[in-house]
């Protein structure tokens, strides 16, 4: 019983580890000059229909994201504007960080 007990919480952590790497926290502040700087330098892309968007998903290589002005979010993001919602994306890693709605 212990062994299992190990192995769940082992998963578990793997996981939750996973989930928080793969999001971006933004406060309401920081999302509101997201907003204004994609609003004047939109960059939308039209969705391909085998692609899900959800948190971790990777862009495909069609996508040409935009690069988010230096003074926007403390770190570094490319974004796209899919389906009416704006897209941050890891530009290491290509992985959807936050969507906005």
């Amino acid at each position: 019983m212990t062994f299992r007990a190990t192995i769940a919480a082992t998963i578990l952590l793997a996981g939750t580890a996973l989930a928080v790497a793969q999001t971006v926290v933004i406060t309401p502040e920081q999302e509101v000059v997201v907003r204004e700087y994609v609003k004047t330098n939109p960059v939308v892309v039209e969705r391909p229909s085998n692609f899900e968007l959800i948190l971790g998903a990777v862009i495909p290589d069609i996508f040409k994201p935009g690069e988010l002005a230096e003074n926007t979010l403390p770190d570094k993001y490319q974004y796209v504007v899919i389906d009416g919602r704006t897209v941050l994306i890891d530009p290491k890693t290509h992985k959807v960080v936050h969507i906005m709605n």
